[in-house]
């Protein structure tokens, strides 16, 4: 029997479906995706193509109420891949990547 993983995370992680844009290092044009969820360290989206673990990506997505506590904040974060799940039923494939920099966008 293995024995349960003890939970390592150090910051709280929000289960939420956003909008995300992703850019890629490799000049590639930008995908649309969907976060599974997000903390102040890390994000893990699914989208419809693969990317190599290790990657440079960055990232644009809406923070909502419910983590800011005010209003909508949009954010522009970079970062690198983590890791990448199989992919999964319809498609998609699980990515996981650590946010290095971040910095707040002012609304359009």
């Amino acid at each position: 029997m293995v024995p349960p993983q003890r939970e390592q995370r150090s910051t709280r992680r929000f289960s939420l479906r956003l909008p995300v844009t992703v850019k890629f290092s490799d000049g590639s044009t930008e995908k649309t995706a969907h976060t599974r969820d997000v903390s102040a360290r890390g994000i893990c989206f699914y989208m419809d193509a693969a990317v190599t673990e290790g990657s440079e990506i960055e990232f644009t997505l809406t923070l909502p109420p419910e983590i800011t506590l005010t209003e909508s904040i949009r954010v522009h974060c970079k970062g690198k891949v983590v890791r990448v799940e199989p992919q999964a039923a319809g498609g998609r494939v699980g990515i996981a990547a650590v946010i290095e920099r971040y910095e707040f966008l002012a609304e359009p």
